[in-house]
């Protein structure tokens, strides 16, 4: 693979006009300083290295050092325990608000503070450089890792334990520095194609009110400027610049601010990018990973502990094997790494319970996925004839409902962190109330402009707008299910 190289004229440095002269159009007070801000981060970006160490150092003590450590004895404390501490500050606050910064501020997180894409990046500046094969680029790892990640994790209890969270973050950690080594030269090629969380951030950043901008007509004017004094642009994500439209890829890290005069940190409308943007090249792995992956497997996920279905159906299996006298299954346990085998403090999965763990996230994945997909193909048919394009442009607009389950169901472990330590949360049911409904409410008003781009008929772009809708209400139906049914 060819690496992405941009240039950049003395003209630009300056933040001059463009090649063609005449004065800059007005902007507003919010736009100079959102572009000020941008060109703050290209021109700080060895603060920002300092701070990714920083960051790579805390991260790597947290994640290794209580796994070592004995489990924490039930009096202990957030602030009185290392392995209480690293639970709630991954779990409880960096995974839930990471997400939540994806909406609010695009992939800043990415660019600016992740270890894993500051060692990736590292370590390729010094590795053997080598082209990126094409098991890397599959276009459908995105959806593959989120939900192996997932699952595993629920089967070894990532939430609970320290050492399957080293063994899961560490995974992940070890892969991307190795990646990194062999591919690339000072680039991302982990985060842009293997990352687990790759596909989620990249979906939640389409909502997220500021971007890049590309001005095109200011890049097509600087290609005629004089090109003395040129300097590197590294977009080590490896975006086109010229012709990135959106957050999905972008890192957030301004190295590429006010490049050829043409890109600048600027806000935008949050409905933009999956409104205008996203029908353009519709990806079918992104629907797979809205519809099954956000909305169906991370449901499942957060469900099987709470839910009676899951304990009905391990009762029935286990009567059925006691009366065939088949007992292996219910005695035996597997190793921690495969599942969750803690005795010493009465937290074991037989390999029943496992396998009723895997069936049951499977199975809510693929009862949800199909209620949605049924809900989306009958929106996409009330615009006409049925369209590929107009089913997964549809399916954008169920980001919102699909992140904030998702946050929803990882905050699960902040509070119940916090009522540990007599944190009490009296308007908790209000407050995750508010937000889904929001967040569908969010999704039908994209719905709504989605169909606007697919028809002038009122009446079909209605009809798309409520079977989109009636997807978002299954979203919030499966939430409110673990939240105040069950």
């Amino acid at each position: 693979m060819a690496y992405l190289v941009a240039r950049e004229t003395e003209a630009d440095l300056a933040g001059g006009p463009s090649a063609q002269g005449g004065e800059p159009p007005r902007r507003s007070p919010l736009s100079r300083a959102l572009g000020h801000f941008g060109d703050w981060l290209r021109l700080h970006q060895k603060l920002i290295r300092r701070v990714q160490w920083v960051v790579v150092f805390a991260y790597l003590l947290l994640v290794a050092v209580p796994a070592f450590l004995p489990l924490p004895e039930r009096t202990a404390h957030i602030w009185t325990n290392l392995t209480l501490f690293a639970q709630f500050a991954f779990w409880g606050v960096w995974w839930p608000f990471v997400l939540l910064s994806m909406v609010l501020v695009g992939r800043t997180w990415c660019g600016v503070f992740c270890p894993e894409g500051a060692l990736t990046e590292i370590v390729s500046r010094h590795g053997r450089g080598l082209a990126v094969p094409r098991w890397v680029t599959w276009k459908f790892w995105p959806f593959v890792a989120f939900v192996c990640t997932t699952i595993y994790g629920q089967m070894i209890s990532v939430y609970q334990y320290p050492k399957p969270a080293l063994l899961i973050l560490g995974g992940s950690t070890a892969g991307a520095i190795a990646i990194g080594y062999l591919y690339g030269r000072n680039k991302r090629v982990w985060c842009r194609y293997l990352c687990p969380v790759n596909g989620v951030f990249g979906l939640l950043a389409k909502l997220a009110p500021v971007h890049f901008r590309v001005d095109e007509e200011a890049w097509s004017r600087s290609r005629h400027a004089h090109n003395a004094g040129v300097r590197r642009v590294n977009c080590a994500p490896l975006v086109p610049l010229r012709l990135m439209k959106g957050n999905h890829d972008c890192h957030m890290c301004g190295r590429c601010s006010g490049f050829r005069d043409a890109i600048e940190l600027a806000p935008r409308s949050p409905n933009q990018e999956i409104v205008e943007v996203a029908g353009a090249a519709p990806k079918p792995v992104e629907t797979l990973l809205i519809v099954f992956g956000l909305m169906g497997v991370a449901a499942g996920a957060f469900h099987w502990g709470a839910s009676p279905w899951y304990v009905e159906i391990k009762q029935d299996l286990a009567t059925w094997l006691i009366d065939s006298g088949v007992m292996w299954p219910l005695q035996a346990s597997a190793p921690w790494w495969i599942f969750t085998n803690y005795p010493d403090v009465n937290d074991q999965l037989t390999l029943l319970d496992g396998a009723v763990l895997i069936f049951y996230i499977a199975a809510t994945a693929v009862a949800i996925g199909a209620l949605v997909s049924a809900c989306l193909y009958a929106a996409t048919r009330s615009l006409g004839a049925y369209a590929s394009e107009r089913y997964h442009h549809l399916a954008q607009s169920l980001i919102p409902i699909a992140a904030c389950g998702v946050f929803l169901g990882l905050s699960m472990t902040t509070v119940s962190l916090l009522r540990a330590e007599g944190v009490s949360f009296a308007f908790l049911s209000l407050l995750r109330a508010g937000l889904l409904g929001g967040a569908a409410l969010w999704s039908i008003v994209l719905a709504w402009g989605i169909a606007g781009r697919w028809t002038k008929s009122p009446l079909r772009r209605f009809a798309a707008t409520a079977g989109a809708g009636l997807a978002a209400s299954i979203g919030v139906f499966s939430w409110a299910l673990l939240f105040w049914i069950w």
